[in-house]
């Protein structure tokens, strides 16, 4: 068994890690690592953390058998662990019910967020519409406009999305504004950041509360690995997206000690790695100070923060947790690209193979998990975790298509090169 034990005292995963935040936020810090050190194990506050992600999200989500996408395959058999089920539709409600439950006990009445696909965006919303908390929501306007169902949707549950221009008008600078209001306002507001990254402790605290995401697994995979012929009781391989890192670190971390499970993790290499246009912080990085945190940070020669690109709001950030930064150096897990292409292209296929419409942030874990299949036996097993569903991407993916009944005019005529064919509507048509 692989004996890991991380991070240490002060936050740090070997190198990477810690807490480097201006003076003004060193007490919030301490008050939020006080605050989870006493709640962590308090019996009655993990009562009430299972008790909402049974009853409220609808937990254990399953593990399902894409039996059909693994003959057409060919190769391994491929495993969806189903976070797209939860209630608000991903993986990010786990950890935002968690941090909620410190909020109300720590007594502060005000909510912050950042989010990039949208979707920590919702669940923030929701269990603030749940608990009576205000809610603000930071979002980069580019995702704004790529994610307009999940910005109605935090509406209605009556937060108040506010849109940052500045920078790259994405995720980077949603968490930047995000920052700069907990600075101003550190006394009412709980500030729940959605992802790995992050001063210490968010980093441990995010994949302590996503972690159930693969004790589930441990318990649901040797009987569905048993009906499917496998001859192993845990997975040869477990593959997640990695944008910040949460969703794969949820699945990973209870494996990391089964070192006969192999774990991979999927960066979005938008155009291509070497092309300048992607979010590959592990692949094309280098350890640098973003966040609160230090990790792996796509930048410049002269330590400049650089633009990123992905299809997927959710990936389209310039770092990664540092535990992933970690992982990577002492290779316990892999991390790999896939382009925006490959993404779509999976995305398209799990519609119509399985009935399921993924996320493009999960798309590319998918994208990857086919293709490692192909190279694996019949008796081997891949488990992807489908981190979340892709009702918000609908329009991006309509968009990209080229597809008339839900394009808007400002995007007409953009595609990705070597995407899916166009889908069209006939108007007057039948469906």
């Amino acid at each position: 068994m692989f004996e890991y034990q991380q991070p240490d005292l002060k936050g740090h995963f070997g190198p990477y890690g810690g807490s480097f935040v201006s003076e003004t936020l060193t007490h919030a810090i301490k008050e939020l690592k006080d605050a989870y050190a006493r709640y962590q194990n308090d019996p009655a506050f993990l009562a009430e953390f299972q008790d909402e992600l049974a009853h409220f999200v609808g937990r254990p989500s399953p593990v399902y058998h894409a039996a059909r996408t693994s003959r057409e395959v060919g190769g391994a058999q491929i495993f969806l662990k189903r976070e797209d089920l939860n209630h608000t539709g991903a993986h990010k409600i786990n950890n935002v019910i968690g941090q909620a439950l410190l909020a109300k006990r720590m007594g502060k009445p005000r909510v912050i967020a950042e989010t990039g696909a949208g979707q920590h965006g919702v669940a923030t919303a929701t269990i603030c519409a749940r608990y009576g908390l205000e809610c603000v929501v930071y979002m980069g306007s580019e995702d704004v406009k790529r994610q307009s169902p999940n910005v109605y949707r935090m509406k209605l549950l009556g937060a108040t999305v506010v849109p940052v221009e500045s920078g790259s008008k994405t995720l980077k600078d949603a968490l930047n504004e995000a920052m700069r209001d907990w600075v101003a306002n550190v006394d009412n507001t709980f500030y729940i950041i959605g992802t790995v990254a992050g001063p210490h402790p968010y980093p441990m605290m995010v994949r302590d509360f996503q972690s159930v995401i693969g004790n589930e697994c441990l318990v649901q995979m040797p009987e569905m690995l048993a009906r499917a012929g496998c001859q192993t009781e845990q997975p040869d391989t477990v593959v997640a997206c990695v944008g910040g890192g949460s969703n794969a670190m949820g699945i990973f971390y209870p494996y990391i000690g089964h070192e006969a499970t192999k774990l991979y993790g999927v960066e979005a290499a938008g155009e291509g790695l070497d092309s300048g246009k992607h979010s590959a912080s592990i692949q094309r990085g280098a350890p640098g100070v973003l966040h609160g945190n230090r990790t792996y940070v796509l930048q410049d020669d002269n330590g400049q923060v650089t633009e990123t690109h992905s299809i997927s709001a959710g990936l389209d950030y310039p770092g990664v947790g540092p535990e992933h930064a970690y992982l990577a150096d002492i290779q316990r897990a892999q991390y790999v690209g896939i382009t925006d292409q490959e993404a779509l292209q999976a995305f398209h296929y799990l519609c119509r193979t399985e009935g399921i419409i993924p996320a493009l942030e999960s798309s590319h874990a998918v994208a990857y998990g086919m293709k490692l299949a192909k190279t694996m036996r019949p008796d081997q097993s891949v488990l992807i975790n489908l981190s979340g569903r892709g009702d918000k991407d609908i329009g991006t993916v309509a968009d990209l298509s080229k597809a008339d009944f839900y394009c808007r005019p400002s995007c007409r005529g953009q595609s990705v090169k070597g995407g899916e064919a166009p889908i069209t509507i006939v108007p007057g048509a039948s469906a």
